[in-house]
């Protein structure tokens, strides 16, 4: 990894001299120049990281830098130093973007620490806004984030079967976007311009639910005041979602068969069929199979519904996701609270790649919104996450374990599983580690000589 670029100006060569050797010590690419004037010629030419300023210097002063460094360098960090301190100095720094305020004569702690803070936050912003960069490149539309390779193919098969007009049925654990996929679906198709209408079958009684999706006739009972046309119905030309549909009462399975096999629906209290056109998809996060040799749900409707079945993925089977979907939800509830939150501390982002996520996507939607509410500042950090996610085991514990790991066992189980979930990339398991490539680099080494690996 390159280390980070610091720009030091001092016009006291002995301060600058000191300040230039220390942070070449702490690894950092260090250019020390004695005047403001030729570090704003600098500023010109070269990017920083982070730039070291005197306050008072002869010609060009540290405000001038400072101003000139948020001018052209916006997303460098500026400290500023000074051996003249004054309350009103430090507002109009801090006022004019200066990252810290550093009075002399100071400790060599403090400066390092504070150096060590403003190059966390550049790289913090530097990643965030790659990560960006990734989310825009795997937007597939319709807020589908995803760069897993087997959600890649269930896209794919998705777009390949949306203008056929065959019905779908959609499988997987609840939270993992299935309702997201049926209107994929339903906006790649022919009948995009059409309606898109969607029921939870789990969420009515049978009486309920016959009215809802077939409607009824004036009269059909009381308080039928007027003809109502059911969801079926209503979407002609367009297309229906049925969630949940194992849920379905078997009389109701009935009816959507009738829909399914002649294109018609029969209203409560009618009698006569009206013609429908209409594309049904439906879900599951039940095991459909078993449901239908369990008699629940009726297996010539399995077979109607089932022409293409797309099985989604839990989230912690494609973990490479969760930092693309944690910033694109970030992104959505900033916007939606108004908050200036827009990023995510290392940790946080890795206390979320080793959680294992039972509630799926829209567990990890729900804690970014609580992330984006609590957060201080532009960041989320881990204590902003639900405690949940901060006490829970952080990857899958090895099968079968005797004993309690160490925790140099842990952490390399640790590293191993987040090599893993990123096929092996080391600079985005470093990211996600919130260590430098070179720490991981070495770290894995130790490893392997040690027959660790």
């Amino acid at each position: 990894m390159t280390p980070a670029k610091l720009l030091i100006v001092d016009d006291e060569p002995i301060a600058l001299d000191n300040l230039r050797h220390v942070m070449e010590r702490q690894g950092y690419q260090v250019t020390a120049v004695a005047s403001g004037a030729k570090a704003v010629a600098l500023l010109e030419r070269e990017t920083f990281d982070v730039v070291l300023t005197d306050l008072r210097m002869e010609g060009v002063d540290g405000m001038q830098v400072l101003t000139k460094s948020r001018e052209l360098q916006p997303s460098a960090e500026v400290i500023v130093i000074t051996g003249h301190a004054t309350a009103e100095s430090a507002v109009q720094a801090l006022k004019q973007g200066a990252f810290y305020y550093i009075a002399k004569p100071f400790r060599l702690e403090e400066v390092r620490k504070v150096v060590a803070e403003a190059v966390a936050k550049v790289l913090l912003r530097r990643e965030n806004d790659a990560l960006q960069r990734e989310l825009s490149r795997y937007r597939a539309g319709d807020g589908i984030v995803t760069q897993d390779a087997g959600m890649q193919r269930l896209l794919e098969l998705a777009r390949r079967v949306a203008p056929t007009d065959c019905n779908v049925l959609i499988t997987g654990e609840s939270g993992t976007g299935k309702e997201l996929l049926a209107k994929y679906i339903h906006r790649h198709s022919a009948r995009a311009a059409g309606p898109y209408l969607a029921v939870n079958c789990g969420a009515f009684s049978e009486t309920l639910l016959e009215n809802e999706l077939f409607g009824h006739e004036r009269g059909a009972f009381t308080g039928a005041t007027g003809l109502k046309k059911g969801l079926v119905e209503a979407s002609d030309g367009g297309t229906l979602f049925l969630d949940e549909v194992t849920e379905m009462p078997p009389a109701m399975q009935v009816k959507l068969l009738r829909v399914l096999q002649e294109g018609e629906v029969l209203r409560v209290g009618g009698t006569r069929p009206v013609k429908c056109d209409v594309r049904v998809i439906a879900a599951s996060n039940r095991d459909v199979e078993a449901a239908v040799r369990q008699g629940r749900f009726r297996e010539d409707l399995w077979f109607r519904l089932n022409v293409v079945n797309l099985k989604i993925p839990p989230l912690r089977e494609r973990r490479g996701d969760i930092p693309l979907l944690a910033r694109h939800f970030l992104a959505q509830s900033a916007a939606r609270m108004k908050r200036p939150v827009r990023e995510i501390a290392p940790e946080a982002l890795a206390a979320l790649m080793a959680y294992a996520f039972p509630g799926n996507v829209r567990e990890l939607e729900n804690m970014m919104e609580r992330g984006t509410a609590l957060a201080h500042g532009d960041t989320i950090q881990l204590a902003d996450l639900p405690e949940a996610l901060q006490h829970s085991p952080r990857w899958p514990p090895p099968e079968n374990a005797q004993r309690l790991p160490t925790l140099a066992e842990q952490e390399r189980a640790y590293v191993r599983h987040v090599l893993q979930q990123v096929n092996g990339n080391q600079s985005a398991a470093a990211q996600i580690l919130g260590i430098n490539r070179a720490s991981l680099w070495r770290k894995l080494k130790a490893w392997q000589e040690r027959g660790s690996q």
